[in-house]
């Protein structure tokens, strides 16, 4: 599975970006999106942003789980107190047939709309959302600023490989 994770600030402006691919089952980190697909990621998070806007508002949850699909491509959402939202872009390895039934694969990597990729999505938002405040924290951060700390990306990328 590959996955593509944004940070948006309050003005809906990218504070951070990364892209990176499984880790679980044999996978070896590399994002798989194809270069047609790969332009296409920023848009397809930030044309979501107005589904997050509406599922905020009746939800009263931070992690809102899956609410947009394109194509083969599912966006689940995280908003923190601030307002700020960790969308994630991921796509299944291979696209999900029609004839799946109910007892079709939980591995993340094959359903991503599965209780075993949400509670993972999930867990990956807390540890990103935990991370994210001790960045917030510094007398060095202005709101909305974007966060280009090598530390930062390292801790993401450390809980992408550790739940996704």
């Amino acid at each position: 599975m590959s996955y593509y994770f944004a940070i948006i600030g309050t003005q809906d402006n990218p504070l951070f970006e990364y892209e990176f691919g499984t880790s679980k089952q044999g996978g070896d980190g590399l994002s798989r999106f194809s270069e047609q697909a790969r332009h296409m990621n920023q848009f397809i998070l930030h044309s979501s942003l107005d589904i997050v806007e509406e599922v905020q508002w009746t939800n009263g949850q931070m992690y809102l789980k899956c609410i947009d699909k394109f194509f083969n491509n599912y966006v689940s959402c995280f908003i923190t107190a601030g307002n700020v939202k960790f969308l994630l872009l991921h796509q299944p390895s291979q696209p999900l047939s029609l004839s799946t039934s109910s007892r079709s694969s939980t591995s993340i990597g094959a359903n991503p709309t599965s209780p075993a990729t949400e509670e993972a999505i999930r867990s990956f938002f807390a540890e990103v959302y935990e991370n994210w405040v001790k960045a917030i924290m510094s007398p060095f951060y202005k709101v909305n600023m974007e966060i280009k700390s090598p530390v930062f990306r390292s801790r993401i990328a450390a809980a992408g490989r550790k739940y996704l």
